[in-house]
């Protein structure tokens, strides 16, 4: 859009006008307290930033908003100089933007590629943003109903992510599989929300959101909670609870007051400086973040071994029985006798032994061409054993099929490394030499075994082709884990 300065006010025309990023100044008239301004818009624009396409109000009352004081224009393009930096995302990459002839401004204009998936953002495209008081919420007399209870290792965790929320830090909550990071969250939940203060759960993966959301919902029957992802029916609806993909992060803007990002080392997140960008844009500037993972990077594991980062970890499951720790199997060039239509003796052995007894497996390959050959090999002894991987659409459905036990044995890629549960199953890694099984990847996938505390002792194993550094450096964080998990008495000996 293009826009003229008139008694310090942005008026939208057409003649002597630029494009909003190239005025210098924007001014913010103050609140109108006589104004009766649109609960709706007030709704969909408190802590966010959107675009006038994301809004089902006309611009005519957008722009009465504007100049009563109740709406905020923000540059959605912002120059460092001559070099354009993206307002919503961050982005400064040149290669992600690109210019198109354009009918709002007439001038050929820039816009930023890497975040079109939110809608398009050029330099004359102003970020929405709401500037009066934010929608009142009520909160009931009893806002925590869950009914659990936590074991020795989650309630310390819990007491310090409480003292995190009151004091606006930062915490780094350190859990190993299974340990039940949910519900540590629940009393800091509480407590914001029960002095006034917005909440948002982000991950990287959508799956986690759908698995989260009807658990927040039982925890907190009686709150408002907002669930988005792409495609979600909650994109417009306020919130004091929100449960979000990070990619959803780039609509809001300075809108919570604490901030929980779980599994900060998951991909996109951990590649993508947009995601990471998005989430400290969405904070309050005083708030608190706290992160969660079971497999924090070697940088952060040394900051907290240094004191340099604050953390605290959950070394032991709630049922008080150590992580299963990984056995090593060499197993021979796997893929040369892949192509030849036949797996390693030992791998067959392993196999056989679960059908056998009728112990579900997850059994994780690096290659989906890979899996699809061995899956082909494996039908022969079980024609029920499927194969997952990410770009399945029948992902799901098979995902609850193993839950069910209609399914032996699952193969994979990492998509399921993290995120699922069954309840008593054991885990096979295939060519768990290859790069893609980092360190963090094999402590996940480990952590999918001996989840239940009716079945605690789930086998797992590396078949490999040679032993490398990230396999080694996995087995050794889970014998420390499980070594920290006696020393403070959270693991039965």
């Amino acid at each position: 859009m293009r826009f003229s300065l008139r008694n310090d006010l942005l008026i939208p025309q057409k003649q002597d006008s630029l494009p909003i990023s190239k005025i210098a100044h924007i001014p913010q008239p103050p609140p109108n307290p006589n104004f009766a301004f649109n609960r709706e818009l007030q709704q969909l624009l408190t802590g966010k930033q959107l675009l006038l396409d994301d809004l089902p109000i006309p611009f005519a009352e957008i722009q009465t908003h504007y100049e009563h004081g109740y709406i905020t224009y923000r540059k959605g393009i912002v120059y460092n100089g001559k070099k354009p930096i993206c307002s919503r995302c961050g982005n400064k990459d040149p290669r992600w933007f690109a210019a198109f002839p354009c009918s709002r401004c007439d001038e050929l204009c820039l816009y930023c590629r890497h975040c079109l998936m939110m809608g398009r953002i050029s330099t004359c495209t102003p970020l929405i943003g709401w500037n009066g008081l934010v929608p009142n919420i009520e909160m009931p007399p009893t806002i925590l109903e869950w009914k659990g209870n936590l074991s020795e290792g989650q309630t310390t965790a819990s007491n310090r992510v409480v003292d995190a929320i009151q004091q606006n830090k930062e915490l780094l909550v350190w859990a190993v599989c299974g340990a039940g990071k949910t519900e540590v969250l629940f009393a800091g939940i509480e407590a914001a929300l029960s002095v006034g203060k917005r909440v948002c759960i982000a991950t990287p993966r959508t799956d986690v959101v759908l698995e989260l959301t009807p658990r927040l919902k039982s925890a907190f029957p009686k709150i408002t909670v907002a669930s988005l992802y792409g495609g979600s029916e909650d994109r417009h609806l306020f919130a004091p609870l929100t449960i979000a993909t990070t990619h959803q992060l780039l609509r809001f803007y300075q809108a919570f007051d604490a901030m929980i990002l779980d599994e900060v080392d998951a991909f996109p997140y951990t590649v993508e400086e947009s995601l990471q960008y998005a989430a400290n844009q969405a904070r309050k500037p005083v708030s608190t973040m706290v992160y969660l993972t079971a497999t924090p990077n070697e940088k952060w594991q040394k900051e907290c071994r240094a004191g340099k980062r604050p953390f605290t970890t959950i070394p032991a499951r709630f049922h008080r029985h150590p992580l299963p720790v990984p056995q090593f199997a060499w197993c021979g060039n796997w893929q040369k006798l892949l192509q030849k239509n036949k797996l390693p003796a030992n791998v067959l052995h392993w196999i056989k032994a679960r059908l056998e007894i009728n112990k579900q497996a997850l059994i994780f390959f690096p290659h989906i061409p890979l899996m699809e050959k061995a899956l082909l090999i494996l039908r022969q002894f079980a024609p029920t054993i499927e194969a997952v991987h990410a770009e399945d659409p029948s992902r799901k459905e098979k995902v609850q099929k193993m839950r069910a036990k209609e399914i032996p044995l699952l193969l994979t890629t990492t998509i399921l490394e993290r995120g699922v549960t069954f309840p008593n199953i054991d885990v096979a890694v295939i060519g768990a030499e290859d790069t893609i099984f980092t360190e963090s990847a094999l402590v996940q996938i480990s952590g999918r075994a001996g989840r239940s505390a009716a079945h605690p002792n789930g086998v797992v194993t590396f078949y490999h082709y040679g032993k490398t550094d990230e396999m080694l450096k996995a087995r050794r964080q889970i014998v420390t884990m499980n070594r920290e998990g006696v020393r403070k008495g959270l693991i039965d000996r």
